[in-house]
């Protein structure tokens, strides 16, 4: 059975549209309007083999923040919903991730529970157009609508691009390995029997 979902969101800021199969094989098609955005979820389509489509617009003439959170809550929700029940998966993921002089840690817990721990900080404000604390911004976003363990750490870093770029490769490759079929264990990966919001 393919995993996977569709997520439309519509508000007074922002519009999205996304579509997630887990199961893909790292084919994106992103238009967010945010280009460095755009090239970080490329990047994390391809590191986790996920298909990914996102179409997005925002109230750019504000800045990037809502669009950026927008598309963090659907990306998601869209993970949430293509998981479906978690029966036969690995749950737990974890990369140590190197980009040139920086190295990043990334673990996740598919637990149905939110909490995010982020601690990478960002030599400069900004890359490019992009502010840096955006990053932290989405991946709150997916983690909070996910409904998942999240912790980000940086060992060290000197460019804020290899930083952002590392955090989304390393997240990309501990999602796809907390997605995939675990050959040993086809239930729930818990011992209540459920990964639903109360586990």
């Amino acid at each position: 059975m393919t995993r996977t979902a569709t997520i439309r969101r519509e508000t007074a800021e922002t519009q999205v549209e996304l579509e997630l199969n887990l199961d893909g094989s790292g084919r994106s098609q992103i238009r967010t309007g945010v280009g460095f955005l755009d090239h970080m979820l490329e990047l994390f389509a391809r590191h986790g083999a996920f298909d990914l489509r996102i179409q997005a617009e925002g109230d750019r003439q504000v800045d990037d923040h809502h669009t950026v959170e927008d598309v963090g809550i659907c990306l998601g929700q869209a993970l949430r919903q293509a998981l479906g029940t978690k029966a036969g998966i690995r749950r737990y993921g974890y990369c140590i991730l190197p980009m040139e002089e920086t190295l990043v840690t990334v673990a996740v817990d598919l637990s149905g529970r939110y909490f995010l721990v982020f601690q990478a900080e960002f030599p400069a404000a900004k890359i490019g157009t992009f502010d840096s604390e955006l990053v932290e911004d989405f991946w709150q976003a997916v983690a909070a609508n996910a409904l998942c363990n999240l912790h980000v750490l940086l060992q060290h870093g000197r460019n804020s691009h290899h930083i952002s770029e590392a955090i989304f490769k390393a997240a990309a490759r501990c999602l796809r390995d907390a997605v995939a079929a675990d050959p040993r264990l086809h239930d729930i990966p818990s011992t209540k029997g459920t990964l639903g919001g109360t586990a």
